[in-house]
C-alpha cells in the first residue's frame, strides 16, 4: 500500500512557478485594449456631433486718393418724366377761334399759344369803357355845380352883410335883410346837394372801372398763354372746337377740353419704384447712373433728388426721384429708363491714413437679441462675435468689429450657439 502511493506521488505534475506574473500581463493587456477603445469611441462620437458649416472670409477695401468710384448699391426701374410739365386750358369756356403752335413747338413763358372767340367780351369791355366816360361826366359836372353853388354864396353873403348896415341905418326894411339870409340858406344847402352828387358821381365811376377791369380780365382769358418755356409735347384741340377749363390732376391723355401738354425738357428726372426694404440704403443727394431702354449703350449721371414720403401699398414700393445731370435733347418724356444707385466715395483728408472697410456676406450676418452678430470660427468651435453693419453692396455688407482676417460660418443654423464645436468646408 505505501509502494501504490509513493508511484502516484511520483506521478503528479507540479505547477509552473511563473503562472502568477503571466496573469498579471494579460490582465495589463486587457485594460490597454478597453481604454483605447474608448478614447477611440470619443474621438469617433466627437466627430459625429460637430455641426458641419460652410466658411467664408471677409474681404478688405482700403479707401484713399486713388480710390476708385463707388460700388452699385441697388437698381431701380421706371421711366423719364419732366418735374415741370402743364396740362394747358382756358380759363372760360369757349370756342377755339386760333391755335399757333404744333407738337414739338419751343414756347417761351407767356407766349401766345391760342385764342378764343372773343366778339362777347370785345363788346363788353367797349360797354364798360363808355360807362366809365358817363360817370366821369357826371363827376365833371357834379364839381362845376358845386363851384357855381359856392359862387353865389359868397355874393348872397356879401348881400346879406350889406342889407344888415342898411337895415341898421334904417334905410331898407327888415323883411329885405330877413329874406337875403334865407337865400344864403338856400344857397348853402345847394352846395351840400352837389357835394352829394359828385359822391355818387365818384362811386358810379369806381364801380364803372371795376366792371372795365373785369371784362377787360374775360377779353384777355380769350388769350391762352405758355406758363413757362418748354415743349409743346401733345396737341389736344383743334381750331373750331369747344374747350373749358380742367380741374387739376388730370391725366395728361385723357384731359377733354384741354389745349396742349406743356413740358420743359430742361428738368427730366426719372421716376423708380424701389423696394421698402432698400430704401433705408439711400441718402440725399446719392450719385447714380441712368440708362434708357431707347439708348442701352449710353449712361447718363444722375443723383438721387427726392424720396417720395408714402409707400405704395399694393406694390411695397416707394418712389424715388432721380435728377439727370447730362442733358440729352434725345430723351423724351415717358421713355422707359432704370436708376442704378451708386454708394458715394467720400475724399480722404490730406495726409489721413487709408480707411479699411470690412465686407462680409449678408448671408453670415444673423440676429441675436435684436443686434447683428457673426460667427467666428476657432480651434473647431463657433465664436458668436457683435458687429455693427453699415450700407450694403450688391450681396456684402459693410461691418465694424472685425479685422478682417477671420474665417466665418456662412448661413448659421438656428441652433448654432456660442461654443458649439463644427467641421468646416471652405467657399470658394
Amino acid at each position: 500500500m505505501t509502494d501504490l502511493k509513493n508511484e502516484l506521488a511520483s506521478l503528479r505534475l507540479e505547477e509552473p512557478t511563473e503562472r502568477p506574473r503571466s496573469r498579471i500581463w494579460i490582465a495589463l493587456a486587457v485594460i490597454v485594449l478597453l481604454v483605447g477603445g474608448g478614447a477611440l469611441a470619443w474621438r469617433a462620437r466627437t466627430a459625429f456631433a460637430a455641426t458641419e458649416v460652410e466658411t467664408t472670409r471677409p474681404s478688405i477695401e482700403q479707401g484713399g486718393a486713388g480710390a476708385q468710384a463707388g460700388s452699385p448699391l441697388l437698381t431701380a426701374s421706371g421711366y423719364v418724366v419732366a418735374r415741370r410739365k402743364a396740362v394747358v386750358s382756358a380759363k372760360i369756356q369757349g370756342r377755339l377761334a386760333e391755335l399757333r403752335v404744333e407738337e414739338g413747338s419751343h414756347v417761351r413763358e407767356n407766349d401766345i399759344l391760342a385764342r378764343l372767340e372773343s366778339d362777347d367780351s370785345e363788346a363788353q369791355v367797349r360797354r364798360a369803357r363808355a360807362q366809365v366816360q358817363q360817370a366821369e361826366a357826371q363827376i365833371t359836372a357834379a364839381q362845376a355845380a358845386i363851384r357855381r353853388a359856392e359862387a353865389d354864396l359868397a355874393e348872397a353873403r356879401r348881400q346879406v352883410g350889406v342889407n344888415e348896415r342898411l337895415t341898421r341905418e334904417e334905410i331898407l326894411p327888415k323883411d329885405t335883410l330877413d329874406a337875403s339870409r334865407s337865400r344864403v340858406a338856400v344857397l348853402d344847402a345847394a352846395i351840400g346837394q352837389a357835394r352829394a352828387d359828385e359822391q355818387r358821381a365818384q362811386a358810379a365811376l369806381t364801380q364803372a372801372q371795376a366792371d372795365l377791369r373785369y371784362s377787360e380780365a374775360l377779353l384777355q382769358n380769350t388769350v391762352i398763354r405758355a406758363p413757362f418755356t418748354g415743349v409743346v409735347v401733345k396737341k389736344m384741340a383743334e381750331v373750331g372746337e369747344s374747350v373749358a377749363p380742367i380741374p387739376p390732376g388730370v391725366n395728361l391723355s385723357t384731359s377733354s377740353g384741354a389745349i396742349v401738354a406743356l413740358a420743359d425738357l430742361e428738368t427730366l428726372e426719372v421716376e423708380v419704384d424701389v423696394a421698402e426694404a432698400n430704401v433705408s440704403k439711400l441718402t440725399d443727394h446719392q450719385p447714380a447712373e441712368v440708362q434708357v431702354e431707347a439708348f442701352p449703350d449710353k449712361r447718363y449721371k444722375a443723383e438721387l433728388r427726392q424720396v417720395i414720403p408714402t409707400a405704395d401699398r399694393t406694390k411695397a414700393t416707394v418712389m424715388v426721384k432721380v435728377t439727370i445731370l447730362d442733358k440729352d435733347p434725345n430723351l423724351k418724356p415717358e421713355m422707359s429708363a432704370k436708376a442704378t444707385f451708386i454708394e458715394p466715395s467720400a475724399a480722404p483728408e490730406a495726409g489721413a491714413p487709408a480707411r479699411t472697410t470690412i465686407l462680409v456676406p449678408q448671408a453670415a450676418v444673423v440676429t441675436r437679441g435684436g443686434k447683428s452678430h457673426v460667427f467666428e470660427v476657432v480651434d473647431d468651435t463657433a465664436k458668436i462675435v457683435a458687429v455693427t453693419t453699415g450700407p450694403t453692396r450688391q450681396d456684402r455688407v459693410v461691418v465694424t468689429g472685425l479685422t478682417g482676417g477671420e474665417t466665418l460660418v456662412m448661413n448659421p443654423p438656428d441652433g448654432l450657439n456660442d461654443g458649439d464645436r463644427v467641421s468646416m468646408r471652405s467657399r470658394r
